[in-house]
């Protein structure tokens, strides 16, 4: 047991980490991201809000492994990320990276096939990762006659059954309604208990980080860092019922008042451009 006042446990750890873009077609280099440092703990559901463009996507590809620092340093649980994706994280993009030419069933199963895992293990995964995410009806359906809600859906359990330990999802209901998108946050929120696995969200959306978070860190514009990280303080077994209490709105504005001058700061910086 922890005991009162114990530090929590850290799940990855980023140290002064810098992204600079180098100069193309004659334009300078860019700053996208830092100095930031900071401490994801374990079993946490931590988002990330910003202006466009200051540098969201690229502090989730560093800590992914997908795109090297260009100072500082990046870990996951103790271990240094260098240039690869570690064992144990998994990521789920905006974009729809379903197979198309795949069945549901085979595109939740693609990673454990590719990655050797034996046919019978594979089959206990997909199953368990099918019926949680509520795909069975839809397992032998192809990506085309699914709606977005549902293929986000196919992503998130091509994820689930890698088993990771830390989720990192970069805008994955952004295309989404917002009715869907809640529903979309309750499961996401389901799935987190269930596994406590660490998760990382990035979003534009200041409500989904509010309902969905424990800590929410809110990004200057570029280069993007930490200007505050907001305590939440809701519940672990909260869900999208939260939207309907009063001090959820109080959370809300004070992203918003945090955001608002960065927001307007980011909008000089594309115009100047």
């Amino acid at each position: 047991m922890k005991g009162e006042g114990a530090s929590p446990k850290v799940c990855a750890r980023l140290t002064d980490v810098t992204r600079v873009y180098p100069s193309r077609d004659g334009h300078g280099e860019v700053h996208a991201l830092g100095p930031l440092s900071f401490d994801l703990h374990a079993g946490e559901f931590f988002s990330v809000v910003g202006p466009s463009g200051c540098g969201k996507s690229t502090l989730l590809d560093v800590l992914a492994g997908l795109a090297l620092p260009s100072a500082g340093t990046v870990e996951f649980e103790g271990k240094p990320v260098a240039g690869a994706v570690p064992d144990g994280v998994g990521v789920v993009f905006q974009e729809d990276a379903s197979f198309p030419w795949l069945t549901v069933e085979d595109n939740v199963a693609f990673g454990l096939r590719r990655s050797g895992v034996d046919a019978a293990e594979t089959r206990r995964r997909v199953e368990f990762a099918i019926g949680f995410m509520g795909l069975r009806d839809f397992r032998h359906a192809y990506p085309s006659q699914l709606s977005g809600g549902m293929r986000q859906r196919v992503c998130i359990a091509r994820t689930l059954v890698l088993q990771p330990r830390l989720i990192l999802l970069d805008e994955p209901f952004g295309a989404l309604d917002q009715q869907t998108r809640l529903l979309m946050g309750d499961e996401l929120l389901r799935l987190w208990r269930e596994t406590s696995a660490t998760v990382l969200l990035i979003t534009h959306a200041l409500d989904e980080a509010n309902l969905l978070s424990d800590r929410i860190g809110v990004m200057s514009a570029r280069p993007g860092r930490f200007i505050d990280i907001v305590e939440t303080g809701w519940p672990r077994d909260r869900d999208s019922r939260l939207a309907e209490r009063a001090d959820f709105g109080a959370v809300t504005s004070r992203l918003w008042s945090l955001l608002r001058e960065e927001s307007m700061r980011a909008m000089g910086q594309r115009s100047a451009a």
